[in-house]
């Protein structure tokens, strides 16, 4: 069961990197990046309604502070499919992919401030390093590099903090109700959000596009069926494992990047992109030890 569990982990994060791809291709066709995070997570509001209704028992939707908890969570995954979009159509998949796994250096900084956790030498030595990383994906000390504008660095930052509030919105909730009906009443949220930056017309053009496959296969890969797959993973899955696992995501969305989109990376870029990757996952699996 650990094994399949696992390979369910391995494909979420598959799915999250493609879908990475997927909405990159939509706002090359001019898509509006709010429009496309607005209808990944639509798409992933009606695949949780489905599972709520099949497993409904211990929903805890009669529970205050599970809809609280779920409305913050999803204000934070609101937050992280915009911003990675905003990234993507600023920079690029790979960039907008790997900023974005910073989202465990965000965790330990928000606990740091709330005293949750207790910094140590290690741990700040490992979020220099992933600032350090930052610095050489985004270019950001080359002003006419061109690779990534600062709005595209820092809303794929934004995008890494969004998911930081997402998992403690998650993390807070859980203890109250079913995970399907936190991501109901998260998805809700969302798509209540982020209806209003969005443009309208296009908003309504899409339910007639010929593009409508790919909307549609960025929600189930992007929403849907990947945060099912992942969460069903994790109850077999031991953290460190999942950390591990997860690297997959930015992987999957930089090879589709440059394989689908021509998209490409300097030496410095790909060793700042090493430097995040590794350290994120190692920081990861150190804490859930």
């Amino acid at each position: 069961m650990a094994s399949v569990s696992t390979v369910f982990v391995a494909l979420a994060a598959v799915c999250w990197g493609l879908s990475g791809g997927i909405g990159g291709i939509l706002m090359a066709n001019g898509w509006d990046a709010f429009v496309v995070s607005f209808y990944r997570g639509s798409i992933g509001l009606l695949f949780v309604l489905v599972w709520l209704a099949l497993r409904p028992r211990g929903s805890g939707l009669s529970s205050r502070r599970l809809w609280f908890w779920s409305a913050i969570a999803g204000l934070g995954v609101a937050g992280n499919f915009a911003f990675y979009f905003v990234s993507i159509a600023e920079g690029s998949v790979a960039v907008a992919a790997t900023l974005m796994y910073c989202a465990p250096v965000f965790v330990y900084l928000v606990s740091f401030a709330f005293k949750l956790e207790r910094p140590t030498p290690l741990k700040w030595a490992a979020i220099s390093v992933v600032m350090l990383g930052v610095v050489l994906l985004t270019r950001i000390y080359d002003i006419g590099a061109g690779s990534v504008t600062p709005i595209g660095a820092g809303a794929g930052l934004l995008s890494g903090l969004s998911y930081a509030l997402f998992i403690f919105g998650f993390k807070y909730a859980a203890p109250h109700g079913s995970p399907q009906a936190i991501l109901v009443i998260a998805f809700s949220a969302l798509v209540t959000i982020l209806i209003w930056p969005g443009d309208a017309d296009q908003t309504l053009a899409v339910l007639s596009t010929p593009s409508w496959p790919l909307f549609a296969a960025l929600g189930t890969l992007g929403a849907g069926l990947s945060f099912i797959l992942y969460i069903v993973g994790l109850k077999h899955t031991a953290p460190a494992v999942a950390s591990i696992v997860a690297m997959i995501e930015p992987v999957t969305a930089s090879l589709f990047g440059v394989v689908v989109l021509n998209e490409n990376l300097v030496g410095l870029q790909i060793f700042g992109m090493g430097l995040i990757l590794i350290t994120v996952t190692a920081l990861s699996v150190y804490s859930k030890q």
